[in-house]
């Protein structure tokens, strides 16, 4: 199984009419893509009518990638007690309760920041932060080169034995604070592909104002997707699932680059929502 999607529903001018109503961006979505990454989540911890909410806008085997609140990851530079951090991570997995139980979850998704490097002290905090979240499925990326290189087979190991979802990266090789595309060894239930771009001169904030809007400004072309279908066959033969998310989204690229990409590896979608909602869409 191979699942196609983006990274949020709102931001997608192909799909959501400027005028469209809030409610209705995601319904539109699933007409279109089997999966998404939740990206509130990370900013706040949803109040779980939010996601009973997104449960009823979307087919029944649509599926969420929700990203990790940023204070489990570390984003906020806080120092907290293991007490603290227990406890956050239970809130929040009673907010994504909704979801695991209607079967819509892929996995939550933990995204370190940068600073987050290879050490004993970091090693520590993935083993306890997957033995609090326990059997719920917890994707993970690292944006620190340090975790790989000499290291790669040591941390593919590490993340096999604590039940971690792999996650592959595609995005500018611009220094520390970027990963290399590594491919699992061994068989593996799961694996997440999420493709940012290639745009090396944004991918690090270098003091512009901007950053965040150039960060993922990057348009994949016919023979980068080419290179990538070629690559998921491998791959097809350490995992049966594979979910791939585009974040590519600084200029508006990643519906089309998902859409193209579906169309290299002749991939359509039983069970998504009807599009019949293009009717009348000035109206909404």
């Amino acid at each position: 199984m191979i699942l196609i999607g983006l990274t949020g529903w709102g931001d997608h001018p192909a799909i959501t009419a400027e005028r469209q109503a809030n409610e209705h961006k995601l319904y539109r979505y699933s007409s279109h893509f089997p999966v998404v990454e939740v990206d509130s989540s990370f900013y706040a911890i949803q109040p779980a009518k939010n996601y009973h909410q997104w449960i009823a806008q979307t087919p029944n085997r649509f599926q969420f990638v929700i990203k990790a609140f940023q204070a489990l990851t570390g984003h906020d530079r806080k120092e907290r007690s293991n007490f603290e951090v227990k406890e956050m991570v239970q809130s929040f997995i009673e907010s994504i309760q909704p979801v695991i139980e209607s079967n819509k979850l892929h996995s939550v998704l933990f995204q370190f920041p940068p600073w987050f490097r290879l050490n004993k002290s970091n090693i520590q905090k993935l083993i306890k932060l997957k033995d609090w979240i326990g059997d719920i499925p917890a994707s993970i990326e690292f944006r620190n080169r340090t975790w790989f290189g000499k290291y790669t087979r040591d941390t593919m190991m590490f993340l096999q034995e604590e039940n971690w979802i792999h996650t592959i990266c595609d995005e500018p090789q611009a220094g520390e604070s970027s990963i290399p595309i590594v491919f699992p060894e061994s068989n593996q239930s799961k694996v997440l592909i999420r493709f940012h771009g290639r745009n090396v001169h944004g991918w690090n904030n270098h003091g512009q104002e901007n950053w965040r809007e150039v960060r993922f400004l990057y348009r994949y072309r016919q023979t980068e997707l080419e290179e990538w279908a070629e690559r998921i066959q491998h791959l097809k033969q350490k995992t049966n699932d594979i979910t791939i998310l585009f974040n590519n989204n600084s200029g508006g690229d990643a519906y089309d680059n998902a859409k193209q990409f579906m169309d290299i590896l002749d991939i359509s979608y039983d069970g998504l929502h009807p599009k019949q909602m293009n009717l009348f869409e000035d109206l909404l």
